[in-house]
């Protein structure tokens, strides 16, 4: 009985901490409200100059560009986590909570925050680009596959850009390589929904995708202890 009450209470403190965590960073991304605003207006005026400069266009182009724009507005929004935080107050962080807690507080954030972003972006696209939707709820459940994917490979690579004194370059470097495929995967996910066509294969891409999304989630848990502690 006792070693059960310890159980419990260990796992309570440890979600605790890690809801403690998720409410700072909103709290800070309020504070600075500036950066979210800019990205929901970038996310905008480029959609706005997109109907613009050609109108509404095919649903393959409808895809292809909606997807363009989530990797962009994840460069701009998620990609900072690591990045605005001080040494200070890393070394802060480092005397009360372990990095796991840490590294996924920083995952559960992010994937909140892009898959908002990506909800706008898409009513957005609806909205000034037309809805060459055949499937909504099959295209809203790639949007949230897309979320976690891009989200979860551009937090761990700004957790190793922010250890690479602050170089945000290294992202690009980084993620150039592995975002390509996730983003050709994404739209060929995605193509079902947008067009009724019959795709070999799409429960494989689906699958592959998944576990990308687990692997590099594990894979930030495992060795960002190893980047914490230098």
């Amino acid at each position: 009985m006792a070693l059960l009450l310890r159980q419990s209470t260990y796992w309570y403190c440890l979600i605790r901490q890690l809801f403690s965590l998720i409410r700072k960073d909103a709290t800070i991304e309020w504070r600075q409200k500036h950066t979210l605003f800019g990205v929901l207006l970038y996310v905008g005026s480029t959609v706005f100059v997109v109907y613009m400069m050609n109108g509404q266009p095919e649903p393959k182009v409808w895809n292809a560009l909606f997807w363009l724009i989530q990797l962009f507005v994840t460069v701009n929004s998620v990609a900072k986590s690591f990045l605005q935080e001080s040494q200070a107050r890393y070394r802060y962080y480092f005397s009360i909570v372990s990095p796991g807690i840490f590294m996924g507080a920083k995952l559960l954030y992010n994937l909140v925050l892009q898959l908002l972003i990506s909800l706008v972006s898409l009513l957005l696209f609806s909205l000034m680009l037309g809805n060459p939707l055949e499937q909504a709820g099959l295209f809203l459940a790639v949007t949230v596959l897309g979320s976690m994917a891009l989200s979860s490979v551009f937090t761990f690579l700004s957790a190793i850009a922010a250890k690479a004194n602050q170089n945000a370059a290294l992202m690009a470097v980084l993620g150039f390589p592995i975002i390509t495929p996730v983003l050709m995967i994404l739209s060929k996910l995605a193509t079902r929904a947008v067009m009724p066509v019959y795709q070999a294969g799409w429960g494989q891409l689906a699958l592959i995708l998944g576990l990308l999304i687990v692997l590099v989630a594990i894979l930030s848990l495992v060795l960002f202890p190893f980047l914490w502690r230098e």
